[in-house]
């Protein structure tokens, strides 16, 4: 199983990072200004991770879904990148860029499979 890692960063905000089983960072957060609203952020990653689609805007006269979703799409060195959605349509959490889209695939999946019972924990300043 997975773990969510929360972090206080350099400018006293807070962050989390969702790990997979094997240590790999798989999504982050944005910056949070106080440690319960990035609780919430979490929060927001386990109930949306799962039920969230995948909007692949790589690919021409792509389908526009509805939120929560996964948002694929190519960044300016040409890597795939995520990120994901929530309901009310923010942004919660953001991938690595990956140089496949089989790749990215299956990091949108290792997501999907940690997000909703990954435990979390604290580390010091990052």
């Amino acid at each position: 199983m997975g773990k969510y890692v929360i972090k206080t960063t350099k400018n006293g905000g807070f962050k989390f990072d969702l790990k997979a089983t094997n240590g790999q960072v798989i999504a982050t957060s944005q910056v949070y200004k106080r440690k319960d609203t990035c609780l919430k952020g979490v929060e927001s990653v386990r109930k949306n991770a799962p039920a969230a689609g995948v909007e692949d805007q790589t690919a021409e006269g792509f389908e526009v879904l509805k939120h929560p979703k996964f948002e694929v799409y190519q960044d300016k060195a040409g890597e795939f990148r995520f990120r994901l959605k929530a309901t009310n349509g923010q942004i919660v959490a953001v991938g690595e860029g990956y140089t496949t889209m089989k790749a990215c695939q299956n990091g949108i999946a290792s997501i999907k499979k940690n997000a909703p019972d990954s435990a979390v924990t604290e580390e010091e300043k990052e």
